[in-house]
């Protein structure tokens, strides 16, 4: 039964309104496909973010009309189908590739991301790379790593230091070993000990020699002293 004018519009204002948001279209064709087998690629397609529709070529021409994935909507010709996205373009190739390797009714034609219209060799290629929540993983991974890492050596730095030195003085990483220093400190001892005691005999000296004068001078004055009585003793005489 042929559509109503105002049916076709129908379709084309909600394939437009659907297709308007849309960065990737996989175009497809398929034969002898069963219902059951058409249910289940519908819902691959709905678990990688994406929309199914098949469609009828003028249709699907008019409803594209200023969206970024027309240019694969134009001039289609036989049994057409359209999965679209305006989410991630590998999830979707990577759900059908996996989806079409065990159904053999349905091939690829083309298809679109982001304006840019690839062929069915592309959209294998597409499928292999990896998928926006693994880009986002490994990136996650490569930022958390270096501090991970930066966190692991502090902690292993405040545990090991002590260590470190130890060992670092043991083997003379810092000059002298500690046994050499105290065997120098030990010699260098009886002789700064030695010098402490020439220096206290010279700063005495002057009073020591000053007292056998004195003793001298004494004796002279107690010899002068008694000659005089003699004298006067032999005198009297």
């Amino acid at each position: 039964m042929a559509l109503t004018k105002a049916k076709k519009n129908a379709k084309v204002a909600m394939l437009a309104s659907e297709l308007e948001s849309s960065t990737t279209a996989i175009i497809g064709t398929f034969k002898g496909l069963t219902a059951s087998k058409d249910f289940e690629l519908r819902k691959v397609i709905r678990e990688a973010g994406g929309a199914y529709h098949v469609v009828k070529n003028k249709l699907a021409a008019k409803s594209s009309e200023g969206t970024k994935v027309e240019a694969a909507l134009q001039g289609l010709k036989g049994v057409n189908s359209v999965a679209y996205t305006s989410g991630d373009p590998v999830a979707l190739a990577k759900a059908l590739s996996t989806w079409v390797k065990d159904n053999a009714e349905y091939t690829f034609k083309l298809g679109i991301v982001d304006g840019k219209v690839i062929t069915v060799a592309e959209i294998d290629s597409l499928a292999k790379l990896p998928g926006k929540e693994e880009l986002f993983s490994k990136l996650l991974f490569l930022i958390q790593s270096p501090a991970q890492r930066l966190a692991t050596v502090i902690n292993a730095t405040g545990r090991n230091l002590a260590v470190v030195v130890n060992m670092a003085a043991e083997q003379g990483k810092f000059g002298v070993p500690a046994a050499k220093a105290e065997a120098a400190v030990a010699e260098a001892a009886p002789a700064a000990e030695a010098a402490h005691v020439e220096e206290s005999a010279a700063g005495d000296q002057p009073s020591g020699a000053a007292q056998p004068e004195n003793g001298t001078a004494s004796q002279a004055g107690e010899a002068a002293s008694s000659e005089p009585a003699e004298g006067s003793e032999s005198v009297a005489e």
